[in-house]
C-alpha cells in the first residue's frame, strides 16, 4: 500500500511574524516573493494571505518606481 502524498500547509510569514506594515524600502525582504525574471508570484506559490498579498504588490511596485528593484532582469 502506499501512502498518498500530503502537502505541507503554507503560511503567511507575515502573519506569522506579526508584521505591522511590508516596507518597499527592504529590497531583501521583497526578492524572495519575485521570479528571477523579476515577476511577482502569486499567493498560491508564497502562501501569503490575501490582505498581506496586496501590500506587497503594492511594496513591489513603489520600489521598482524608485529603483530598489528592477521592472525586468535579463
Amino acid at each position: 500500500m502506499q501512502r498518498r502524498y500530503t502537502p505541507r500547509r503554507k503560511f503567511c510569514r507575515f502573519c506569522a511574524d506579526k508584521v505591522p506594515f511590508i516596507d518597499y524600502k527592504d529590497p531583501k525582504a521583497l526578492r524572495p516573493y519575485l521570479t528571477e525574471r523579476g515577476k511577482l508570484l502569486p499567493r498560491r506559490m508564497t502562501g501569503t494571505c490575501a490582505k498581506h498579498q496586496r501590500e506587497l504588490t503594492t511594496a513591489v511596485k513603489r520600489a521598482r518606481n524608485i529603483a530598489l528593484l528592477p521592472f525586468i532582469e535579463k
